[in-house]
């Protein structure tokens, strides 16, 4: 703790968070022997290139283990796998051992916060960003402004929140954090197609981005302007629907009104020196047609993404399970003529394949089955990339067709907005 702030003071805090992440692989805190057997691609889209990773990193449970954790008594220490007082931890078998665990104190606008590296580092120097108390997520304008005040302390990295609903939110809600990092994501290269301006946030620039789920993009050098601004449009969407667009921002069950729209917000500073908040619209309605959520991956889909699109995926790197390395390898051999598309991948809800049976109808009738393995992999890594950018566009509030544009102007407009 007391070396990282005087690396930091004496040396920069790029050295600093260079010597902290070297120490937390060093520890084997972060598993590289578990990472580098991760695969790893880029899949081209009109989006420019997605990142897709097949995550190997995070163990499985076996169905023994599974059986054994119904068995034990719940514990409420640690109280979640953020908590501090998971430092030093020996672990249980529902609760992994964080003995070689290390965190960083900061203060976020005032608050005491924490800083640590994932153990999974989805993306380069994936680090956590936590509250020292355990507090569940709730995104408001403290949130931005709490993002703005880290990438001054960490210029060179990004930081980011998942959304604070239910879908449409990470998978620890309990829990206030961040998650940040050094890595450009496929979301931050996209370009601004259409910009907008704020009359009264006059030093602010705005755009639409260029990306299959709605971004709004705010920068500019006045840090106060923008926290202002982005909590303006944080407290616009909370109150704003649009049943045109299947917006709704309230329904109500049990007699409470329950809120659906939130935002997934990232910080970082751009190649000319300002801030920079990309804003991704979330809602989390489901319907009978989409009971899992409207704006969330459909059906369909779920044989390759079914969990929450949460601010890794939002910025264009897909987090696959580890199950589909070796369904991948299995449906190539189909491609490749080296097995059968046969009744038991179809009929058998057993089968490993069965849940890719109508994709592999598809692929199999637009490729044939006599690729060679490296062309039956390229394919198939082609077809999950556009797979994942499906799921990114189920994600999508406003539709990237023209009707779904002009419902993102109109949300635009009531919020104050003019194009430019």
């Amino acid at each position: 703790m007391h070396h990282f702030w005087n690396t930091a003071k004496s040396s920069g805090v790029e050295r600093a968070t260079d010597y902290f992440y070297k120490q937390s692989i060093n520890s084997n805190y972060i598993r590289m022997d578990r990472i580098r057997k991760n695969e790893y691609w880029l899949a081209d889209t009109d989006y420019g290139h997605l990142e897709i990773t097949i995550n190997l990193s995070r163990p499985e449970k076996d169905p023994k283990e599974i059986a054994l954790l119904k068995t034990l008594p719940q514990s409420s220490y640690p109280l979640c796998l953020l908590c501090v007082d998971n430092l030093g931890y020996a672990g249980r078998v529902d609760h992994p051992a964080r003995q070689n665990l290390r965190v960083i104190p900061l203060e976020l606008d005032g608050e005491k916060w924490l800083f640590q590296y994932s153990p999974y580092v989805y993306y380069n120097e994936h680090s956590i960003i936590f509250h020292e108390n355990h507090i569940p997520m709730k995104t408001t304008a403290s949130t931005f402004y709490r993002l703005l005040d880290f990438i001054d302390q960490f210029p060179h990295y990004f930081i980011g929140s998942n959304a604070d609903l239910p879908i449409v939110g990470g998978s620890i809600l309990n829990h206030d954090h961040f998650q940040g990092g050094r890595h450009q994501f496929p979301m931050e290269k996209a370009s601004s197609e259409k910009a907008f301006s704020h009359g009264e946030f006059a030093g602010v620039k705005a755009a639409i981005v260029k990306w299959p789920m709605s971004v709004l993009r705010l920068s500019g050098h006045n840090k106060q302007l923008l926290y202002k601004l982005a909590s303006k449009l944080l407290e616009d969407w909370r109150a704003y629907s649009d049943a045109e667009a299947d917006v709704l921002a309230f329904s109500e069950k049990d007699g409470q009104r329950v809120p659906h729209n939130t935002i997934t917000p990232i910080a970082r500073n751009n190649a000319r020196g300002e801030y920079e908040l990309d804003l991704v619209l979330r809602n989390n309605r489901t319907s009978d047609e989409h009971p899992d959520g409207i704006f969330h991956p459909h059906q369909h889909l779920h044989h390759i993404k079914k969990e929450n699109i949460g601010l890794i995926e939002v910025m264009g790197l897909a987090v696959l399970p580890g199950r589909l390395q070796m369904e991948l390898a299995d449906i190539a051999k189909l491609l490749a003529g080296e097995a059968e598309f046969d009744s038991d991948i179809r009929e058998d809800a057993g089968h490993p394949l069965h849940k890719h049976a109508g994709w592999i109808e598809a692929l199999l009738a637009k490729h044939g089955a006599a690729l060679q393995a490296d062309a039956a992999n390229a394919v198939l890594q082609s077809e999950v990339g556009g797979k994942f950018l499906d799921v990114l566009l189920d994600a999508g509030v406003f539709k990237r067709d023209a009707a779904g544009q002009a419902a993102f102007g109109r949300f635009l407009s009531a919020a104050g907005f003019t194009a430019q």
